[in-house]
């Protein structure tokens, strides 16, 4: 019986010894930025986009033989610019898109830096917010139509919300694609 067990701690001191440590330290650090950057694309407080690149750069700066190519990181930073572009503009696009004037959508851009620092409701209620104050006060439109073009900027959220999750999904299988390939 006690040889079986020295036998046991003897492989199980040579495994452990022989395993590539740092290797699956950048490979933990790298699935663990990647899946909270998925969540980070859903959820307001989260730069889910950003830490998606910062997994596939982090993992090609630790791991230089196993990273990922130039031809990568450069698609992983437009699909990074292309996401936020479209999380900047979706609520304007949904507005102009529902009848909101240029004062509206200013109005979305001002309730969204607003809403910044009245995190995380003022992340969906300052655009809302924003829109609907301007379309009554500086457009001087009913609230009917104000109401109209704000909730235009509710679904255009909604609708860059969507995409800003498949754009996420799309940086996460370059990251991983690009590396294991």
């Amino acid at each position: 019986m006690m040889e079986w067990l020295q036998d046991s701690w003897e492989w199980l001191t040579t495994l452990v010894t022989s395993l590539p440590w740092q290797v699956l330290g950048v490979w933990s650090l790298t699935i663990c930025l990647l899946g909270v950057g998925l969540i980070g694309s859903v959820l307001p407080l989260l730069p889910g986009p950003f830490l998606i690149f910062i997994a596939g750069v982090l993992h090609t700066v630790l791991l230089p033989e196993q990273g990922m190519s130039w031809v990568g990181l450069v698609i992983l930073a437009l699909l990074l610019v292309v996401s936020y572009f479209v999380d900047m503009a979706a609520g304007a696009m949904g507005a102009r898109w529902f009848g909101a004037s240029r004062w509206g959508i200013l109005g979305v851009f001002v309730g969204g830096v607003v809403g910044l620092f009245f995190a995380p409701l003022g992340f969906l209620l300052g655009p809302l917010a924003g829109g609907l104050v301007f379309e009554l006060i500086f457009a001087k439109k009913r609230m009917a139509p104000a109401v109209k073009s704000t909730w235009g900027t509710l679904l255009g959220t909604g609708v860059g919300l969507a995409v800003r999750l498949v754009l996420s999904g799309a940086m996460t299988a370059t990251v991983l694609l690009d590396v294991i390939w």
